[in-house]
């Protein structure tokens, strides 16, 4: 009896499997005598484990999806690619964004299909729906590797963390990359259990899928590729070989587009203490499993959670790229960890049981703020809107308009009624005409002479403080403004300082 448990105990767990906690409560932070490790589930997944997380991902993310009628600046940009006309689209992505023209063809679609429909919602609505869609499937995940309690705390959880509630209500395809990767991670984890040809071919086809919705999504691949136990590297490395090679011709296009990203800075502080908060996180969370006896969760989850932002941070070295929302899939991992971790430890009797409960409930009365700050427009980087609105207030006697820098354009597209009436100053091609983001930009030369030749001017810029543009355009914006104007008044709003200059004597 002894030998053959000495033996069970030494046999190495791969690291996906779908291991159900013992019905007996034991004692916190001691390892059970023995642990049931199956290749497929006991038993069919309990509604409830799906349909709570998933009605409260509903629930969160249709509250105040409309954000008061705001929308910020990359909502403005899939506003008015989606809704160019097919051709022009098209060639849009030739020149820019291609690394998200995938879902701007649906985003087109959509709004094709539905045109009398409320354009906030519309544009939000897709994001709202992946994202219940990537709480059930992680739900479904998590059953099937710890079980059913371990399910519906991870769906609860995944729905509750802020970036993932973020998403949910923003016109942007990370919503849908991230229900894709789950999608993913549950497909790979069937494809190891009944080890067929067509098994790996769904998860390659969804994996490809992800990643033309966004390429980043590539590095979900390495985790993937860390969690498969060793009889399922082979046909592993041959799918996401197949994924990466299809993905080739978008990757090559993509990289002559490099300018769409030269506002990405090094990375801060900031972003670091957030990667290593998260991580320490996670691995507290796989210690307290490990030391309970559940570990087969914790060889997918802590990849998926730690790789691919640590790699996207590696790249960043050579050319600064990391932005946290490009890798909003590795919160999948985080809520992996945490439920299966707090399943284990509410199991525990007597005082950590107790601390458990009341930890889960303090952190959820603990992001409540968090909660209700994401629906309102201070939450984003800016408010186009608003800046629309002050526009319309101080620009009626204005004969001209300024962005500084150009990519500021945008705020003007969405709503280009307050823009009426003012000469854009420094615009040489329209942004459809010219198949660019921000349309494109007379020579500097022009720019100076456009500006002297005009009274008053709304000049559009960032807040103080902001990096400026060093080319030659925005050089003599800045220079012609300053020596040959005087500033008659500003107006701040978020994100954004809408200005009045005028030449001397003309500010009244």
């Amino acid at each position: 009896m002894h030998a053959r448990t000495r033996a069970h105990r030494s046999t190495p767990e791969p690291a996906i499997t779908t291991t159900h906690a013992p019905g007996r409560v034991r004692p916190p932070f001691r390892p059970p005598r023995t642990r049931v490790t199956v290749t497929a589930p006991s038993s069919r997944t309990p509604a409830y484990v799906v349909l709570v997380p998933v009605a409260l991902s509903l629930a969160l993310g249709l509250w105040g999806v409309r954000r008061g009628g705001t929308m910020w600046r990359d909502e403005a940009v899939t506003c008015d690619i989606a809704l160019r006309p097919l051709p022009d689209l098209w060639a849009t992505l030739g020149h820019a964004d291609a690394v998200h023209g995938l879902y701007y063809l649906l985003m087109h679609a959509l709004f094709e299909l539905s045109p009398g429909a409320d354009p906030l919602l519309l544009l939000r609505l897709p994001s709202v729906l992946a994202t219940a869609a990537a709480t059930g499937t992680l739900a479904l995940l998590a059953h099937r590797l710890t079980g059913p309690r371990a399910g519906l705390l991870s769906g609860v959880v995944f729905t509750l963390l802020p970036p993932v509630q973020r998403y949910a209500q923003e016109g942007r395809s990370y919503a849908l990359v991230c229900a894709l990767v789950v999608w993913a991670s549950y497909l790979l984890v069937r494809a190891v259990r009944v080890r067929t040809g067509r098994a790996w071919l769904a998860y390659g086809a969804v994996a490809l899928a992800a990643c033309l919705l966004h390429e980043f999504a590539v590095l979900a691949l390495a985790a993937h590729f860390a969690a498969l136990p060793g009889p399922s590297r082979r046909p592993g490395a041959r799918t996401m070989a197949g994924v990466c090679v299809c993905l080739s011709p978008l990757a090559v296009l993509s990289t002559r587009q490099t300018d769409q990203v030269a506002w990405i800075g090094g990375v801060g502080a900031g972003a670091l203490l957030g990667f290593g908060g998260v991580t320490v996180l996670g691995v507290g969370c796989a210690v307290v499993l490990k030391r309970t006896g559940i570990t087969g969760i914790t060889g997918l989850a802590l990849p998926l959670l730690a790789l691919p932002p640590l790699l996207l941070l590696l790249l960043s070295l050579a050319k600064p790229l990391y932005v946290d929302r490009y890798v909003l899939y590795a919160q999948a991992g985080l809520a992996l960890l945490v439920g299966a971790a707090l399943d284990r430890l509410a199991r525990a009797g007597g005082r950590v049981g107790v601390v458990a409960r009341l930890t889960a409930v303090a952190a959820v009365l603990a992001l409540l703020p968090v909660t209700l700050q994401l629906r309102t427009a201070q939450s984003r980087t800016d408010d186009v809107t608003a800046v629309a609105e002050a526009v319309r207030a101080v620009g009626h006697d204005a004969d001209g308009v300024l962005y500084l820098p150009a990519r500021r354009r945008i705020w003007s597209l969405p709503d280009p009624g307050p823009f009426r009436g003012l000469r854009d100053l420094a615009l040489d091609g329209t942004p459809t005409t010219s198949h660019t983001l921000y349309g494109t930009e007379a020579p500097a030369p022009v720019i100076r002479a456009r500006m002297l030749a005009t009274p008053r001017i709304v000049a559009l810029r960032d807040p103080a403080g902001q990096p400026v543009d060093r080319t030659p355009e925005e050089e003599v914006k800045r220079q012609v403004l300053a020596r040959y104007f005087v500033e008659c008044g500003t107006r701040r709003v978020q994100g954004a300082r809408v200005t009045v200059y005028a030449r001397p004597g003309h500010c009244q």
